[in-house]
C-alpha cells in the first residue's frame, strides 16, 4: 500500500470478533460477579493513579511528569489486564481477532474505530493490551465526575473535551476554536513517550434509530465526524507512525 500523504502507514485487516458462550451459571450472577470485579479493581487501583496524578500536578518539572506519565501507563496496563481477567473468567466470550504483525509497544498509534456498544472500549483493551502503548481515549468533559473513574482518568492524561451546540457558538462566537486548543494542550503531554490515541469516528454508538436520521450512505455505519482525527494530527501528527484502522463485529 502506498504511503498516505502525512506520512503515516495505515495498518488495516485489523478485525474483531466476539460472542458469548454458554455458562452453567444464571447471567444475572454472572452479570453481578463480573460488575463487582470492575468495582474492586477500580477501587483498589484509584489510590495509585490519584497520587500520581496529584504529583505530577504540584511538581511541574517536565522530566518528572513524564516519568509520572510513564508510570501511571503501566499501572493503566496493569488495570486492564486485571480487566481482561474478569472477561475470561466471567463472560466465556469466543473471541476472532485479526490483527497486523508488526504491532509494537514503542510505536505511537492513531486508533480509530466503529462504535456499537458501550463494551467497544473494554474489547479494544483487551486487544491491544501489551501490543500497543496504552490506550487513550477522547472524553466529554462531565464524565470527570464519574465517581473514582474521572479522577483516574484525569490522572492517565486523557483528553477531556467540550462541545459546543451551533446554539452556543452563536451566542457566543469567541468560543469558536476553544475545543481545538483544548485538544492541542492535552496531545502535547504525550511528546517524548509513545501513545496510543483512541477515537471513535462516528462520533457516537451505531443505531438503526441514529443511521436512518443520519441518511448515512453506508450500510454498518453513521457518518464519519472528522474532526477528532483532524485534531489529533494537528496536534501530534509528527509524532504519530501509525493508523490503526478496527473493525468491532458482534455476530
Amino acid at each position: 500500500m502506498n504511503e498516505p500523504e502525512s506520512g503515516l502507514e495505515r495498518a488495516q485487516g485489523a478485525p474483531i470478533a466476539a460472542s458469548r458462550r454458554h455458562t452453567l451459571l444464571p447471567y444475572w450472577l454472572v452479570g453481578t460477579l463480573s460488575s463487582l470485579m470492575y468495582i474492586i479493581n477500580v477501587v483498589v487501583m484509584f489510590p495509585f493513579f490519584f497520587l500520581l496524578g496529584i504529583l505530577k500536578f504540584i511538581i511541574p518539572i517536565p522530566a518528572w511528569q513524564t516519568l509520572c506519565r510513564m508510570i501511571t501507563s503501566k499501572l493503566g496496563t496493569l488495570w486492564v489486564s486485571v480487566n481482561t481477567m474478569n472477561l475470561h473468567i466471567t463472560k466465556r466470550m469466543r473471541w476472532d481477532v485479526t490483527l497486523p504483525d508488526d504491532l509494537r509497544i514503542t510505536e505511537s498509534y492513531l486508533v480509530i474505530s466503529n462504535h456499537r456498544s458501550w463494551s467497544d472500549i473494554l474489547v479494544l483493551q483487551k486487544v491491544f493490551n501489551r501490543r500497543i502503548p496504552f490506550l487513550t481515549f477522547f472524553l466529554k468533559k462531565e464524565l470527570i465526575w464519574v465517581p473514582l473513574l474521572g479522577l483516574a482518568w484525569w490522572a492517565l492524561d486523557f483528553p477531556f473535551m467540550r462541545r459546543y451546540s451551533k446554539q452556543q457558538l452563536a451566542k457566543h462566537p469567541e468560543l469558536a476554536g476553544k475545543d481545538i486548543l483544548a485538544t492541542r494542550r492535552a496531545c502535547e503531554k504525550f511528546k517524548g513517550m509513545p501513545v496510543s490515541v483512541m477515537n471513535f469516528v462516528e462520533g457516537t454508538r451505531f443505531t438503526t434509530q441514529k443511521h436512518e436520521q443520519q441518511s448515512s450512505p453506508h450500510r454498518h455505519l453513521l457518518r464519519p465526524k472528522a474532526g477528532g482525527v483532524a485534531f489529533v494530527l494537528n496536534a501530534m501528527g509528527s509524532g504519530l507512525q501509525s493508523i490503526l484502522d478496527v473493525t468491532i463485529v458482534y455476530p
